[in-house]
């Protein structure tokens, strides 16, 4: 019995396939220190072009696992593994999977349709999905909202885009708009004149766009006032709660009311009955 054929032939298919397993390895490995380079150097470029940051780290993220895609089948291709089968398995199991978490790639889509319109970006405030706050992160299957109360609110982007999205950073002014009401007793003219008076005497009020105070409304227990008036939207909710506080309470100081829901009950004696 011969046996030195069953030594000569792993030491044959080794010296074949070790050769292929270390090129395939160093393949990867060097392809994919290329691969970091390179994306690391794309963001760079976009970064100075001023690209959007959240465009910035989604094309960085779609750059990364492309390249990483073409090196790992540049690695199975040297050990002689036929990458054709293994594209129509990908392709299938591609399928498989965004039919499984289609819910997911809505997001995605959605988040690219953020990315490329644009209705808000990173530090505008917004109304959207019944949350209201500043927007910290956008990433592809969801957007981190900071409410007042400094909690987090991780709304899906699909959600976002379904309704509308109110942003109060796309302008660089806001109005502050109040109602006020006044008994009908009370001096017309001079609450008016009053109210005027209090937002000329703030320095955040804008001069352009005017301010406007007008009656808006003869309701059924109160004269209304529109109240209006345009500053800095950094300004807005310091100036929509001081013009509260301020209109109460030159109020007082000048006897005009502001009348509240109250209800009278009256009741009638009737005579010989208990």
């Amino acid at each position: 019995m011969d046996i030195s054929k069953y030594i000569d032939m792993p030491l044959l298919y080794a010296s074949e396939y070790g050769l292929k397993i270390i090129a395939a390895l160093l393949i990867f490995i060097i392809g994919k220190i290329a691969v970091k380079k390179v994306t690391a150097l794309s963001r760079t470029l976009m970064l100075k072009a001023k690209v959007d940051n959240t465009f910035v780290e989604f094309l960085e993220s779609i750059i990364y696992f492309v390249l990483l895609i073409v090196v790992i089948l540049a690695s199975l291709n040297t050990l002689g593994i036929n990458t054709t089968s293994f594209l129509a398995i990908f392709g299938a199991a591609g399928l498989a999977v965004g039919l499984a978490l289609k819910d997911s790639l809505s997001n995605i889509g959605a988040a690219v349709l953020i990315i490329i319109f644009r209705p808000f970006k990173v530090g505008d405030t917004i109304e959207a999905a019944g949350v209201s706050g500043t927007v910290k992160d956008i990433n592809l299957f969801s957007t981190i909202i900071e409410p007042v109360d400094k909690s987090i609110v991780v709304v899906p982007n699909s959600s976002l885009i379904k309704g509308n999205i109110t942003n109060f950073s796309q302008r660089t002014q806001r109005r502050v708009e109040h109602v006020f009401g006044i008994g009908y007793d009370d001096d017309l003219q001079l609450a008016k004149e009053t109210l005027m008076q209090i937002i000329q005497s703030d320095e955040r009020v804008l001069t352009e766009p005017a301010p406007l105070v007008a009656v808006s409304e003869l309701g059924e227990s109160s004269v209304n006032f529109v109240f209006r008036a345009w500053v800095e939207t950094a300004d807005y909710w310091d100036v929509h709660f001081d013009m509260l506080e301020k209109v109460k309470l030159t109020f007082d100081e000048k006897g005009i009311s502001i009348p509240f829901p109250q209800m009278d009950i009256h009741t009638n004696k009737i005579e010989g009955k208990q």
